[in-house]
């Protein structure tokens, strides 16, 4: 699958709609489309590592205000996905080996903390959820691996997303709960560039996927830490 193909399709299909929408919304929820739509191009390789972002050519990119784009890379900034200093302004952070291995460090722990406590507190409801998101994940596995295309790699990355959230969502911690989702998104870009450069192991994650869903469902808090470990490692091909 070509990077390229995707991040000029990705911008066909979303940034008109986003230009359209910046005329028709509130501050706040102009801010929220900007910030979604610069984490997606983050991860998908669209704004490079260490690319300086200015205000003046996102702004034609993009829409928005010199206020609410400024605002939006103040909330990526504090996200980990953008680095701000005095004299120099913005850009996309680092995507070493470096980060790669200290942003896994930090999501296995937190993950397996959270994890955890999922397992002790988790509700016939919360597993509910969990085996649906689990299903769509293996649904857009499938698309994305028979017709890998803009849509079906957009589609695999928000159920990537939504399993991950949903393994943790019992864990009654919103703290613990926010840094998964920020350390996740800060992991993005990886998993993208393994899956566009054909290093996963397709039939591997589906048989620890599921695997992982039966331990949790079990409540077998040992087997499923282990196996939420290896995936974590093995979704970013450490």
């Amino acid at each position: 699958m070509c990077m390229d193909s995707i991040n000029i399709q990705y911008f066909h299909l979303y940034g008109a709609n986003l230009m359209f929408s910046i005329q028709k919304t509130d501050d706040a929820t102009i801010v929220e489309l900007l910030a979604s739509t610069l984490r997606r191009d983050i991860a998908f390789g669209t704004l490079l590592p260490d690319q300086k972002l200015k205000i003046e050519e996102l702004r034609r990119r993009y829409g928005g205000s010199n206020h609410s784009m400024r605002e939006t890379l103040r909330i990526l900034s504090a996200e980990g996905l953008v680095e701000a200093t005095a004299q120099r302004g913005f850009r996309v952070t680092s995507a070493t080996e470096d980060d790669l291995r200290d942003i896994l460090l930090v999501r296995i722990e937190i993950e397996r903390v959270a994890l955890s406590r999922a397992i002790a507190l988790g509700d016939v409801a919360w597993e509910g959820r969990l085996i649906a998101a689990h299903h769509a994940l293996q649904k857009a596995e499938s698309a994305v691996t028979s017709a890998p295309d803009d849509m079906t790699a957009l589609q695999w990355d928000e159920a990537c997303r939504a399993f991950a959230y949903a393994l943790i969502e019992a864990c009654d911690s919103p703290r613990l709960i926010k840094l998964h989702q920020k350390f996740f998104d800060q992991s993005r870009r990886f998993r993208l560039a393994q899956m566009r450069e054909g290093k996963l192991n397709w039939a591997n994650r589906k048989n620890r996927q599921k695997a992982l869903l039966d331990a949790v469902l079990e409540r077998d808090e040992g087997a499923a830490n282990v196996l939420l470990k290896q995936d974590i490692e093995d979704e970013l091909n450490t």
